[in-house]
């Protein structure tokens, strides 16, 4: 496979330093962009993806008219949190 560059990037001093000073062992600038590139991607697919299943449902309410509460919403996510903590301290 072929490969691609992206075009240079000029930035302040203090940038670039800040980006060398949390490189892991043996990590170059490039593989830490590369990196950095690759997780900003999935991060905006991921909202991109989000915000269209948000857009669905909203449409299937609409068309429906079943919608849930906004309190059925917070004791479902209540419950979880209290399952989460119930198993965090069990673990630890």
């Amino acid at each position: 496979m072929k490969t691609a560059t992206f075009p240079s990037l000029r930035v302040d001093p203090a940038l670039r330093d800040a980006a060398e000073r949390v490189l892991e062992e043996g990590e170059s600038l490039s593989n830490f962009l590369e990196q950095s590139i690759r997780e900003g991607i999935e991060r905006r697919q991921a909202q991109r993806e989000f915000i269209a299943r948000g857009l669905r449902s909203r449409e299937e309410s609409r068309r429906t008219g079943k919608y849930v509460g906004s309190e059925a919403v917070i004791g479902r996510l209540e419950t979880l949190l209290a399952r989460a903590k119930a198993s965090d301290k069990a673990r630890g």
